[in-house]
């Protein structure tokens, strides 16, 4: 696996004729959230566009990777829209330009897995919490392995792609040697991480 990490101006000739994949964390807006958060919250898409433009140098990203894809079709695009609006713009302006969508998930993987995810949060029994997460776990590691293949098989020398989800869930994909891996990390996610670990430090003290 290439070595994360933040890169502002790649050096163009290093990864010219690679296989590289731009990694941007997906972060959901939170319902009725304040206003100091959604004005962080679009200070970090406003950023990751422009990080994009300037390490595109290294090669322009022509295929999308986005969690919650299973398929190319309006419909798909219109659910991402409703919800997260930015990550929906970025996709479309994208495809306008004549970029490709590749689905990233498949329904009868990612649909246990997010209903087995949504049982976690409300089991109280450490018996059945136990058997929950056991199924949840067989289906993580099912929907990881599906999504490294599909990076992989559409993934092609000297190319370039988007891959857009969710932080937590990237760290999981061991990608292939030989494909050159690049985080968006624009300042304003650590602003992000610290406000969302403000807030459940206090809710824990409450």
């Amino acid at each position: 696996m290439a070595e994360l990490g933040k890169i502002q101006r790649p050096d163009v000739e290093e990864f010219r004729g690679k296989r590289k994949l731009y990694c941007v964390a997906n972060i959901y807006p939170m319902e009725d959230a304040p206003d100091d958060f959604v004005e962080l919250l679009n200070k970090y898409w406003d950023e990751v566009v422009r990080q994009l433009e300037r390490i595109e140098n290294a090669g322009k990203a022509g295929k999308i990777f986005c969690e919650l894809i299973s398929e190319q079709s309006e419909k798909e695009l219109g659910v991402l829209n409703k919800m997260n609006e930015r990550i929906y713009q970025i996709i479309k302006q994208r495809l306008d330009r004549g970029d490709t969508l590749i689905p990233l998930e498949r329904k009868d993987i990612f649909g246990p897995y997010s209903d087995w995810g949504n049982c976690l949060r409300v089991v109280f029994t450490k018996e059945v919490f136990t058997s929950v997460l056991g199924f949840f776990m067989d289906f993580s590691e099912k929907r990881s392995r599906h999504i490294l293949k599909v990076i992989d098989d559409n993934l092609a020398e000297a190319e370039a792609g988007l891959l857009i989800m969710k932080d937590e869930d990237r760290v999981k994909l061991q990608f292939p040697k030989d494909i050159e891996v690049f985080l968006i990390t624009p300042p304003s996610y650590d602003d992000i991480i610290r406000w969302l670990r403000d807030k459940l430090v206090k809710k824990a003290a409450d």
